[in-house]
């Protein structure tokens, strides 16, 4: 066997030479040189390495720094000034990657900011092509118009590129049909470990032959060692790799020597080297671009789902359900349906279960027609309740198979909303086995875990043999550790056993490069050194992974000597494990805070969508917060103006996150404790005093109105305004009304006695209702009375605080809600419910006073408060009423807020049966978000959110524009140059 001279691992040498981490390395000079050769961007600043640490591994390294190439000539730049230097050098997609690959000490390529066209579709060559950082659910969407689709479908392809996909083969849940990305990708555009632009596709050995050179150019070198390994390797490598479909681990030489000897999908003697790249995480070559085969679209779907009382009853029923050929089987177990149950996100898609359901099996079938759907799943029902299964349900409605495959694709984030120390982490997850030894193999795991005193959760691709474990461990300490790495090798050695592999779908990275030794035995593992060295002989790309010295035990995000220091007493209430550091170390990484709007649909994040930078998603925020506080950032960094600015200051508090996020980080939460703590110690700006306290300001404005509607048109009060208290120069102010609601409804008074009615409502006069929109309020009083509700509007309250909690001061926005709650609870104990217009308002009460406050007042005033479309659905109040029977077509943009506590359909029902047609957009923030879009530095920000908006609503078919928030109805009206309405003026007009 050929084989390298050298006396150890090739990393080790080099760097008994050149240690790359001292301060020999000029960084600022590097810096300097790569902003000369790239037209990208170079941030080797703390705060972008930081980001750029962690993926959605259990592990964390500071990379040297992060380039943003626009294009191969910026890529082969970089490696080429790198490789003169010897510094090491990862490409990186979405960083979604679960096995630590795409995190190292290099200078990280982020591909997905600028080099993610799609290049070239052709529809009836069933062809693409489009650059490494594309992402695949765009890819997906641009495709979707010739019914065609890029078909490995991973859970994490609306945020996942595909040059990631290509680093690791990905596969999916359809991996029956479609098998793993290798056998997709026809041609590639990479860049080599000297910086040399190759393309690789088809090529006859003979050829490679004839190119082969060992002395020769880097890629005479290449194609010399893949000679090498055709001729002198082949049997070894089939008597060797396992006999599966989803094996990812090692390099793809079986795919080599089938295409070689003519088993694979190309003719005998011909070879696809692009093919040999994928799966080898960027540790060969750095691809740029791509060509890959498409699939269509199936006509139509369906889905049977059987339920089983337990794990392995699920298992043994998966080889008699292939024989129906599906196109996936999917299992949840009982860990993960306990957990989903606890979450807003899934626990009505849960509910739908049968009581006793521990393990479901979700089975999904392609068809041509919507009678071949039904009866593939009838028969299967048929032939399959009653004997393993108790009970099975079907879904042929597109929503109900959507909710159904979102729990499962939601499965690795779910399971790590725990947020004690114990966490489901991923380090074996990913053994895949022949799907006939799923009995034995699942038993002898859950022995595995009895004998480490823990349990795991397993999900995801039974039908494969890919089921994904999670043992719950505690790698903060010394002996979780040790706990972690004794299951891997156990876990390994039952992959052995099987015949199968220690990874089938997310690599080697970090956790799984050790076990390829184990897996592929000695010899093998020396070819694998021996390709890594002929393509990168100084093992400068992604060193470390697939077989290089990576030890799952090291560079843990959360390791035994993790230390966490929040550095203050918080201030809210945090009911979950470990409180305030459970929730900011609860993000793990997975990117949904980085999909985009179309075709995704939700809120979160909005500025991310915006503006594509790490750091403005939840996950960046998130980790840069648990970095300061866990001494990664310099001491108190988390409290610095410049924090504050840099990682906090885009967060608009639209609680997206909560919901959105599978594992409900709450980030609009962990914003407003910190900056709470940030004030404390600085100051408050006279700003954002001004708007804390906007209820006083509001008074004034009404008394003095209209004067004080005039001052803002006066010239340069604007440019004033923006000097002074950085107000945004271009934006309209709030109008004030003279008479305000409450003066209006003291001089009305109401029109349905107490005696009378069926439910009696204090209506809440929040400020801007209040002062700037009383006719809402009017509407609302006018509805609730036609309905028979006898409306007051109670004495003694104060503003409902949201202002002061949006900006941090949090003493300010409890005093509030003790008031409130004083006033209201009473009252609610007499049967009076609260009745908000304003749905930010409305939700403060419903949610945020919770945080402020404890104990049964507070939670009573909480469960009876109510916005007021969701007053009138909740309650049914419209049936009592008679409507003229407009059927005016409405577009609907709910307030994000209600969106992120799921009350934002009930305007749309109320509406809906008053007679319009609506529209309700999936969107996520308007952009205005309280003071935000009014506060000059945040103006283009706002708008860039906004347009995503005003996209939305000019492709919507509705003739007029309803929004329940206020801030929603100011964004909307600057850009069309006239405020929209609240939804319960609508209702009210609709009246008879």
């Amino acid at each position: 066997m050929a084989s390298t001279n050298r006396s150890g691992d090739p990393a080790t040498d080099r760097r008994a030479d050149y240690d790359y981490r001292n301060e020999t390395v000029d960084r600022p000079g590097m810096v300097d040189d790569l902003e000369r050769l790239v037209d990208g961007e170079v941030r080797f600043d703390e705060y972008s390495k930081q980001l750029y640490a962690t993926d959605a591994s259990a592990y964390e390294m500071t990379p040297i720094g992060v380039v943003f190439p626009t294009s191969t000539e910026d890529v082969s730049a970089v490696v080429s000034y790198c490789a003169r230097r010897e510094i090491p050098v990862l490409p990186r997609g979405g960083g979604t990657s679960l096995a630590g690959q795409a995190v190292n000490e290099a200078v990280v390529l982020d591909f997905t900011r600028y080099m993610d066209d799609i290049v070239e579709v052709d529809p009836d060559g069933r062809r693409a092509r489009a650059q490494s950082g594309v992402i695949l659910g765009e890819l997906n969407r641009t495709l979707a118009p010739h019914d065609l689709k890029f078909a490995p479908d991973p859970s994490t392809a609306d945020r996942s590129a595909l040059g990631g996909a290509i680093g690791n083969n990905t596969t999916g849940a359809h991996s029956l049909l479609y098998g793993k990305t290798d056998a997709y990708v026809e041609e590639v555009e990479a860049v080599l470990a000297d910086g040399s632009v190759h393309t690789f596709g088809e090529m006859a050995v003979e050829e490679l032959r004839e190119c082969a050179d060992s002395d020769g150019e880097l890629i005479e070198r290449i194609y010399g060692e893949v000679v090498r390994i055709i001729d002198e390797e082949g049997d070894a490598v089939e008597e060797t790799y396992p006999d599966l479909k989803r094996n990812v681990s090692g390099y793809n030489l079986d795919v080599l020597i089938e295409e070689a000897r003519g088993e694979g999908a190309t003719e005998k003697g011909t070879v696809n080297l692009a093919r040999l790249l994928v799966g080898s995480e960027g540790t060969l070559a750095l691809v740029t671009e791509a060509e890959v085969a498409l699939e269509p679209i199936p006509e139509t779907k369906s889905i049977a789902l059987l339920t089983y009382h337990s794990l392995l009853d699920a298992m043994e029923d998966v080889g008699t359900i292939l024989e129906h050929e599906p196109a996936a089987v999917e299992v949840l177990d009982g860990v993960l349906l306990e957990l989903a149950r606890d979450l807003e996100e899934f626990k009505d898609v849960v509910g739908i279960l049968p009581d006793e359901t521990d393990t479901f099996l979700l089975v999904e079938f392609y068809a041509e027609g919507d009678e071949e759907r039904r009866e593939k799943v009838e028969t299967l029902l048929e032939d399959r309740v009653g004997e393993i299964a108790f009970d099975g349900l079907e879904a042929y409605d597109s929503d109900e198979q959507k909710a159904f495959w979102k729990m499962r694709k939601a499965s690795t984030p779910i399971l790590l909303s725990r947020t004690d120390d114990r966490k489901h982490i991923a380090f074996i997850e990913d053994i895949a086995i022949p799907p006939e030894h799923l009995p034995e193999y699942t038993a002898d795991f859950q022995q595995i875990f009895e004998d480490h005193d823990t349990f795991g959760s397993f999900y995801a691709h039974a039908g494969p043999g890919c089921m994904h474990v999670r043992p719950l461990v505690n790698v903060k300490t010394a002996e979780g550790v040790e706990t972690m790495v004794s299951i891997s090798d156990a876990a390994t050695d039952l992959a052995v056993k099987y015949g199968g592999s220690v990874s089938g779908e997310h690599g080697d990275g970090r956790a799984r490069t050790q076990w390829n030794k184990k897996l592929y035995g000695e010899h093998l593992w020396e070819v694998f050194r021996d390709l890594k060295t002929a393509f990168d002989p100084d093992w400068l790309l992604n060193p470390g992974s697939v077989c290089g010295d990576f030890d799952m035990s090291e560079n843990l995000r959360y390791g035994p000597d993790y230390e966490f220091e929040a550095g203050f007493e918080p201030t809210l209430n945090w009911e979950n494990d470990n409180g305030f550091q459970g929730m900011a170390e609860l993000c793990h990484g997975c990117g949904g805070c980085r999909t985009s709007q179309e075709g995704t649909g939700g809120v979160m994040c909005p500025t991310y969508r915006a503006s594509k930078e790490e750091i403005t998603s939840t996950r960046g925020r998130a980790n840069m917060l648990r970095q300061a506080m866990s001494g990664d950032l310099s001491d108190e960094e988390q409290f610095d103006t410049e924090f504050m600015h840099e990682v906090m200051d885009l967060c608009v508090g639209c609680k997206g996150c909560a919901k959105d996020c599978p594992s409900e980080v709450d980030m609009a939460k962990l914003k407003v404790e910190v900056e709470n703590e940030h004030q404390k110690r600085h100051g408050s700006s006279l700003r954002t005093k001004v708007f804390a306290n906007i209820d006083t300001l509001s008074k004034l404005g009404s008394a003095t109105a209209p004067l004080s509607n005039l001052a803002s048109e006066l010239p340069g009060s604007r440019l004033l305004m923006e000097k002074t208290l950085g107000i945004a120069r271009e934006r309209s102010l709030p109008e004030f009304h003279r008479e305000t609601l409450v003066d209006w409804f003291e001089e009305r008074g109401p029109r349905v006695s107490e005696t009378e009615a069926d439910r009696k409502a204090l209506l809440f006069p929040d400020t801007y209702t209040n002062h700037n929109n009383p006719e809402a309020g009017k509407a609302a009083v006018r509805v609730l009375e036609a309905a028979g509700v006898h409306v007051a509007i109670p004495d003694g309250v104060t503003a409902s605080g949201r202002p002061a909690h949006s900006k941090g001061l949090l003493e300010k926005s409890r005093g509030q809600a003790e008031r409130n709650v004083s006033v209201l609870a009473p009252r609610i104990e007499e049967g009076w419910d609260v009745v908000v217009v304003e749905p930010s308002d409305a939700v403060m009460f419903q949610l945020d006073y919770l945080d402020l406050l404890s104990g049964d007042d507070v939670q009573r005033v909480a469960t009876n408060t109510f916005g007021v479309m969701e007053y009138v659905d909740r309650f049914r109040l419209d049936e009592s009423l008679t409507f003229e029977g407009s059927d005016e077509h409405l577009t609907y943009h709910g307030h994000c807020h209600q969106k992120s506590t799921k009350k934002d359909h009930h305007a749309v029902g109320v509406l809906r049966r008053a007679g319009y047609r609506v529209d309700p957009l999936d969107s996520t923030c308007c952009g205005m978000a309280g003071s935000f879009g009014y506060e000059a530095e945040h103006y283009s920000m706002s708008q860039a959110v906004g347009r995503m908006l005003f996209d939305q609503i000019d492709a919507s078919d509705g003739e007029s524009v309803v929004a329940p928030g206020a801030s929603c109805r100011s964004q909307i009206g600057d850009e069309y140059d006239e405020k929209p309405p609240h939804p319960v003026e609508r209702l009210a007009s609709a009246l008879a």
